[in-house]
């Protein structure tokens, strides 16, 4: 899909990294060809009437692609998490995936860290790289085998490919599915310590350092884990540390209903952990801020809380709940955009995710401030257990382009 003419946005607050600008955006041949100051000589001119608009965002780490979900939020650009059926263990899969959501969407897989995510055998990670994958992964699971993931680290940084893993002690966990404390033993459910998401950071960054690879934790949920993060980076280690808006908008208090909506991995936490993700997301030691677009119908949620499949449907609601830390003033708009386009789009390594002359025209127009309730009953995703299901928010798409082509909302 190819852009037909060259586009002009006018009259728009438009999003860098260095601060919001009033000015206009021209896209080209698929690319952005000028911020700040274009004419409108040739081809299509639209006035954003003081709108916002920024760069598609990069979703890094999703367990679905429902294009009609990641459109409505903004999304253009989604890394596949490696747990599908079937695996992405084979570059034969792999090179499927990397086509499958183009023209109007770009799904970039993670290949699977080891053969059927069973934590043994390395698989064939080369291979899969030329195949189309922008990074290896561990899945929902992580790698209880040090010698194993040692071996891993070694040879993705041999590839110089960054490895996105799960943080937390498969052996302390077990069948837990709430972190232990007050709420979880007040409903009798199967619980775990939140420590166990500090030791599996600390082993791993040991490792990392003696493999001198690039590490990124997929989620970084509690207060001791993100120290661990945040004294890794200031000693220069290749560490980069996501989260999901579940875990700075919720604590475990969200599980007093039994909701199975608020059924998550890792589990929601404590209220001091939940605000330790904010301070981590405003001091910079949290770079992404994924969806973790996790859908699951009624036979996965509708059970009890400890039978029930853990995940949240987080694609429509990643833009909007963001946007609520910059009213927050937690952080500010470039902040957030960095969070949810540039940084992930930079360990990717993909040529998107910031307003800059050269890179691709994945483009949004936004009204920051345009009020809906979030419904689950009616959203675009193949199922909607969004924890957030009945609550007022702002922020929404209003146009869309990728590679300087308009996508139907």
């Amino acid at each position: 899909m190819k852009q037909p003419n060259p586009i002009t946005i006018t009259n728009a607050r438009i999003v860098t990294p260095d601060g919001v600008q009033e000015g206009s955006l021209r896209l080209e041949d698929g690319k952005i060809a000028a911020v700040g100051y274009a004419a409108a000589s040739e081809g299509e001119s639209l006035d954003a009437r003081g709108k916002l608009v920024a760069p598609g965002l990069v979703d890094l780490g999703v367990f679905a692609v429902d294009k009609p979900a990641f459109h409505f939020g903004g999304i253009t650009r989604a890394a596949l998490m490696p747990d599908q059926s079937p695996m992405l263990d084979l570059p034969s899969r792999v090179s499927y995936i990397s086509k499958s959501g183009k023209p109007d969407f770009w799904v970039h897989p993670l290949a699977a860290a080891t053969r059927g995510l069973e934590g043994r055998e390395i698989a064939e990670i080369a291979l899969m790289r030329d195949a189309g994958a922008r990074g290896v992964s561990t899945g929902r699971q992580w790698i209880a085998d040090s010698g194993v993931m040692l071996r891993l680290l070694q040879y993705a940084a041999m590839l110089d490919m960054p490895v996105v893993t799960h943080a937390e002690d498969a052996a302390l966990v077990g069948e837990a599915v709430a972190t232990a404390g007050e709420y979880a033993t007040r409903r009798g459910l199967p619980s775990a310590p939140a420590e166990a998401e500090a030791i599996a950071i600390a082993r791993d960054l040991a490792l990392a350092g003696m493999a001198g690879a690039r590490i990124h934790f997929r989620q970084v949920t509690t207060r001791a884990g993100l120290e661990l993060v945040r004294k890794a980076k200031a000693s220069g280690q290749q560490i980069t540390a996501g989260v999901t808006p579940a875990h700075f908008m919720l604590s475990d208090l969200a599980t007093a209903e039994f909701r199975t909506f608020a059924r998550l991995s890792p589990p929601l936490r404590s209220e001091d952990d939940r605000q330790a993700v904010r301070e981590a997301i405003a001091d910079g030691t949290i770079d992404v801020i994924a969806s973790g677009h996790d859908p699951r119908g009624p036979e996965d949620k509708r059970l009890p809380f400890a039978d029930a499949e853990p995940g949240m449907a987080g694609a429509e609601t990643l833009l909007a709940m963001t946007l609520s830390l910059v009213r927050d003033e937690v952080i500010d708009l470039p902040r957030a955009f960095d969070l949810v386009s540039r940084n992930p789009a930079r360990l990717l390594g993909v040529e998107a995710g910031e307003l800059k002359a050269g890179l691709e025209a994945d483009i949004a127009l936004i009204d920051a401030d345009k009020p809906w309730v979030i419904q689950s009953a009616k959203m675009e995703a193949s199922a909607g257990n969004t924890p957030f299901d009945g609550q007022p928010t702002q922020g929404s798409v209003l146009k869309l382009w990728k590679g300087g082509v308009e996508v139907a909302l």
